[in-house]
C-alpha cells in the first residue's frame, strides 16, 4: 500500500505542492491503523491521495481522488435509517456505515469543492456528501457532481440509491 501511495503522490504533485513524501510516510509509519483505512479506500476504488495539511492538528489530509465516485462504494443509500426505511429493493449498504467501517468520513460540501480544484471529478457519477441534520431530519440527503464546468449540489431522498452514485471519503493522518 505504501508503494501505491508514493507512486500516486509523485505522479500528482499538483495536488500537494511543497509537501514531502518522507514526512507523510513518517506519519503513516506512526499510525498503521490509518494505513489500513487507506487500503480500504484503495480496495473500494477510491485512489486516495494527499490533498492538504491541517496546521492546527499537524495532520495530512487524504481524499478519494478516483476520477468517478469509487466503484466499490456505489448503489448505496445515505445512512442506516434510510436503508431500514426501504420496504423493497434495499441496497446492500449505506454510505455512512461503510465510511465508519473504513475509518473515514464522507466529504463535506466544502471538501468536495476543494477536491474539484485538483481535477474534474464525478463527470459521469455523483457522490453523497455530509448532510446537515435539519435536511436529514426531513428525509433528505445531499450529493454532488461536476457538470458543465461547475460543482452542483443536489438533494434526494436519503433512501434513494443509483448505480452511478457512491461516496468519497477523507482521512487525516
Amino acid at each position: 500500500m505504501m508503494e501505491v501511495l508514493k507512486v500516486r503522490f509523485d505522479k500528482n504533485m499538483n495536488r500537494h505542492k511543497s509537501m514531502e513524501w518522507a514526512k507523510i510516510q513518517e506519519k503513516l509509519d506512526a499510525h498503521p491503523e490509518k494505513l489500513w483505512s487507506l487500503n480500504e479506500m484503495e480496495r473500494t476504488g477510491g485512489e486516495p491521495d494527499v490533498i492538504g495539511f491541517d496546521k492546527e492538528t499537524d495532520e495530512y489530509i487524504f481524499y478519494d481522488c478516483s476520477v468517478e465516485s469509487p466503484k466499490g462504494r456505489r448503489s448505496v443509500c445515505y445512512d442506516r435509517e434510510a436503508l431500514e426505511s426501504r420496504k423493497k429493493h434495499k441496497p446492500e449498504n449505506n454510505a455512512l456505515d461503510m465510511a465508519t467501517s473504513m475509518g473515514i468520513e464522507l466529504l463535506t460540501e466544502d471538501q468536495y469543492r476543494e477536491l474539484q480544484k485538483h481535477g474534474d471529478f464525478d463527470k459521469k457519477s455523483s457522490s453523497w456528501v455530509q448532510t446537515p441534520a435539519d435536511i436529514r431530519d426531513l428525509g433528505g440527503a445531499l450529493f454532488c457532481d461536476f457538470r458543465y464546468g461547475h460543482v452542483f449540489i443536489y438533494h434526494n431522498g436519503a433512501e434513494s440509491y443509483y448505480a452511478a452514485r457512491g461516496f468519497r471519503g477523507s482521512l487525516k493522518v
